[in-house]
C-alpha cells in the first residue's frame, strides 16, 4: 500500500521547528532535518515558508504573542518593566533557542511589533527623554536576551562536561587556582571558593541587573536636572 502523505500546516510546521530546536542548538538547525522530522520533501516546506529566516521569523513572533499576552500592565513605569521582564525570562525559558531567535530577527511580523510598542509603552512615563526611552528599551532588551542565552549555553557547557568526563572537575579548578597568584586570582578565587559563581543564571542575579537598569535610568534623569 502506498504511505500517504502528512498533512501539514504552517501550524503543524512551527511545532515540529520547536520540537527539533529542542534537541540541538540553532546552528544544527536545517530545513533539510525538519522535512524529515515531518515525513515531507524539503522542497514542501517553501510552499508555506520563503527562507529558514522567514520560518524563524514566525516563531520570533510566537514568542512575542506569548509575552504580550501574559504580561499585565499594573502599577507605575518601574513595576511594569519589571514585571514584563519577568514574563518574558519566563516565556523564554520555556522554548529553546528562543532569546537567539528574537536576536536574529527583525521587528517585522504584527506580534513582534506589539512587544515592542508594549515596551516602550512602559517606558512612556519614565523621566526620560524620548530618544533615552528608546535606547533604554533596547539596552533592557538585549539584557533579558543575553541573559537567558547565556545561562542555556553555561547549561550546554556543563552537560558537555558531564557527558566527557562524569562530573563537573572542581578539583581541577581547585588545583589550578591554587597555582595562581594572589595579584592574578585572589579575588576570582575567594569568589569561586564561596559559590558565588552559583549565582549565575538564578532568578537573584536576574533581579538585581534590572534593578541596577532601573536605578542607572533614574540616575540619568537626576544628572540631567
Amino acid at each position: 500500500m502506498k504511505k500517504q502523505p502528512l498533512q501539514i500546516s504552517e501550524d503543524k510546521i512551527l511545532e515540529a521547528s520547536w520540537a527539533l530546536l529542542e534537541e540541538g542548538t540553532i546552528e544544527k538547525f536545517s530545513m533539510r532535518k525538519l522535512a524529515d522530522r515531518l515525513g515531507i520533501q524539503a522542497p514542501s516546506l517553501y510552499w508555506y515558508f520563503k527562507s529558514k529566516q522567514d520560518l524563524y521569523q514566525r516563531l520570533a513572533n510566537q514568542i512575542s504573542k506569548m509575552i504580550v499576552d501574559e504580561f499585565r500592565a499594573e502599577g507605575d513605569w518601574k513595576k511594569q518593566l519589571t514585571d514584563l521582564t519577568v514574563t518574558m525570562r519566563d516565556v523564554l525559558g520555556r522554548y529553546p533557542c528562543s532569546a537567539q531567535l528574537m536576536m536574529i530577527t527583525l521587528p517585522h511580523e504584527p506580534d513582534t511589533i506589539r512587544f515592542t510598542n508594549r515596551l516602550l509603552l512602559c517606558f512612556e512615563s519614565s523621566p526620560l527623554e524620548p530618544e533615552q526611552k528608546f535606547q533604554a528599551t533596547l539596552t533592557l532588551t538585549n539584557y533579558v536576551l543575553h541573559f537567558v542565552m547565556d545561562k542555556e549555553q553555561h547549561q550546554r557547557n556543563i552537560e558537555a562536561v558531564l557527558e566527557e568526563r562524569g562530573e563537573v572537575p572542581y578539583g581541577e579548578m581547585n588545583t589550578l587556582l591554587d597555582t595562581m597568584s594572589e595579584e592574578d586570582a585572589g579575588l576570582f578565587r575567594r569568589l569561586f571558593r564561596n559559590g558565588i559563581f552559583e549565582l549565575m543564571g538564578s532568578d537573584e542575579a536576574f533581579d538585581f541587573g534590572i534593578k541596577l537598569i532601573l536605578l542607572g535610568i533614574e540616575h540619568i534623569k537626576e544628572n540631567q536636572r
